[in-house]
């Protein structure tokens, strides 16, 4: 089965973040993976420090953004960066273990402040091969 994977795509003078994987799980760590990237190398984050998440939405595209503007108001609030990321999803509530450090500017080098997740071509289907698709383009 195909791994999950994520890219960056041009919108505006916004980030649309893309990605894919196996599952609707795999698909959310995947988007959060992309949302880190846009900071800094998700990579370089080291797994100390962890925080749990939980949302919930009607739908799973809603839920996409409750969970990406979750992990920026943590972002924010706790001015740190998250480089590993355990999802599970029951129904259309998602529980969470965001795991990274504060941010060290020197060894992280930010490169932009992500201000939140829109609406905007929001998209999360699973195709006819089982494979979860998603999209969201974020405010930078």
């Amino acid at each position: 089965m195909r791994r999950r994977s994520w890219e960056h795509f041009e919108h505006d003078a916004d980030i649309g973040l893309r990605a894919t994987a196996p599952s609707r799980e795999g698909l959310f760590e995947a988007m959060a993976e992309a949302l880190t990237a846009l900071v800094a190398d998700p990579e370089d984050v080291r797994p100390v420090e962890s925080v749990s998440i939980r949302c919930e939405a009607p739908d799973d595209a809603l839920l996409l953004t409750d969970w990406l503007n979750a992990l920026i108001y943590e972002m924010a609030t706790r001015r740190m960066l998250f480089g590993d990321w355990r999802v599970s999803i029951d129904g259309h509530i998602l529980d969470a273990v965001a795991r990274g450090e504060a941010v060290d500017r020197a060894r992280h080098r930010p490169v932009v402040e992500v201000k939140g997740a829109t609406y905007t071509a929001l998209s999360v289907d699973r195709d006819s091969a089982g494979t979860w698709h998603g999209q969201c383009i974020v405010d930078v």
